[in-house]
Parts: structure tokens; sequence; C-alpha cells
């Protein structure tokens, strides 16, 4: 069984970082592991308050459904399939910037990405999740 190692872990987080600086978004950026807790976090200056929680739980959310965040999305809207699905485990996050890691094909942890738009949110996740392999 494979894990995230912490030191991978912080190369997610700098790449998200790296990321989020290129974009000239103060990002919060959370790397879990593949049973949810927290490996590294970063905050940036000036990023919200409101998205450290958010972050870390997209993350969580991306473990605990084993896709990426933005997936729910359509599937929770009032009438569909999923709808109250952020009411359980909880709270979770169904909207995009929560990425799971894989290695391998198996999955060993999640970043989870807040504090701008849900486009530059998943930009950065997406950045970030490239660091594993």
């Amino acid at each position: 069984m494979s894990v995230l190692t912490f030191a991978e872990a912080q190369k997610v987080l700098e790449a998200g970082l790296k990321k989020a600086d290129e974009i000239g978004q103060p990002m919060n950026v959370a790397v879990v592991d593949g049973g949810g807790h927290l490996l590294a976090f970063g905050r940036q200056d000036g990023a919200i308050r409101a998205s450290i929680d958010i972050s870390q739980r997209k993350a969580v959310t991306a473990i605990l459904m084993n896709r990426p965040t933005d997936e729910l999305t359509p599937l929770v809207q009032p009438g569909a399939e999923l709808y109250g699905l952020e009411q359980t485990a909880g709270g979770m996050v169904t909207f995009g910037g929560g990425i799971p890691l894989y290695r391998n094909g198996d999955l060993v942890g999640a970043v989870g990405v807040s504090a701008g738009t849900v486009d530059e949110d998943v930009t950065v996740a997406s950045a970030a999740a490239k660091a594993v392999s």
C-alpha cells in the first residue's frame, strides 16, 4: 500500500503555492494523506481566512468521494441524485478545488485549494496535484 510522505506533501504544497503566485491570487492550500489527515498546509498573505477550513474540507471530500470535487457539483443540485451530500461526513465541499492524489493507481492523498474563484482554485489544485508521480 502506498502512502503520501511528508516530503511529497511539501512538494504538492510548494507547487500549489507557486501556481497561486503565478496567477496572482493568494490561496490556502491543504494536503492530506489517504485517511484525510492534514500533512501540509500553507496560507499565503492575503488569502481569506474562511478558506482555511474550506481548503481542508475540499481535500477531505476528494478523499472520501475518490474524485475531484468539481465532479460533484452537478450531482448535488436540487433534484439531483446526491442532493444534500454536502451535509454529510462533517460537511463536504461539492465545488471545485479538491483533487485526489494517486501514485501507481493508488489513492494516497488529496489537495484542497481555496480563496480564489472556483476556476482559480481548480487551476492551483491541478498544478499542485501534478507534483505527485
